[in-house]
């Protein structure tokens, strides 16, 4: 009789008192998403990294524009030029490209350090504002919402991280 319930006892304690431990987990989910789309100083951001670029980006332009005149050039009136004028402009055609196609990777690379470095700046700021709401609040879990695929009677902190974000 004794043994049966010690047994009892534990099956109880290990049926029970998880659920009672999840059940007094306070958990919220967030829409980091929705909260970096709206985020107000993301459109500044955005416009700064654009004339921080737009002298290197109109100079690019400019050299596939000269490439693009040279090749029209070659196409119309290449049959009726010499084969060293020719064969000087195909030349100086291919060391522009080439030299363009390093441009522009640079370019690209540059431009997509500074804006993954930007984006990291503004999750930082979502990020530190939602676990200062979790710590004011007591909040055991936040969830980003994009991450949950059902949740029912579950607190959304969205709008709470927004106001503060203005």
């Amino acid at each position: 009789m004794c043994n049966k319930l010690f047994i009892i006892s534990i099956i109880l304690l290990t049926v029970i008192v998880p659920f009672k431990v999840l059940a007094c987990n306070k958990i919220v989910i967030v829409n980091i998403s929705e909260i970096f789309q709206r985020y107000p100083k993301r459109i500044e951001i955005a416009k700064e990294l654009e004339s921080e670029f737009e002298n290197e980006a109109n100079e690019l332009q400019l050299m596939e524009h000269e490439i693009q005149n040279k090749i029209q050039y070659l196409q119309h009136y290449g049959s009726s030029m010499k084969i060293n004028e020719r064969n000087e402009l195909e030349n100086s055609l291919i060391k522009q490209r080439e030299i363009f196609s390093n441009k522009a990777q640079e370019f690209e690379q540059n431009n997509r350090r500074r804006q993954t470095e930007e984006r990291d700046k503004i999750l930082l700021v979502i990020q530190n504002i939602v676990k200062n709401i979790a710590v004011k609040y007591k909040y055991d879990i936040v969830l980003d919402s994009s991450t949950v695929v059902y949740s029912n009677k579950i607190k959304d902190i969205t709008n709470e991280v927004l106001q503060l974000i203005r």
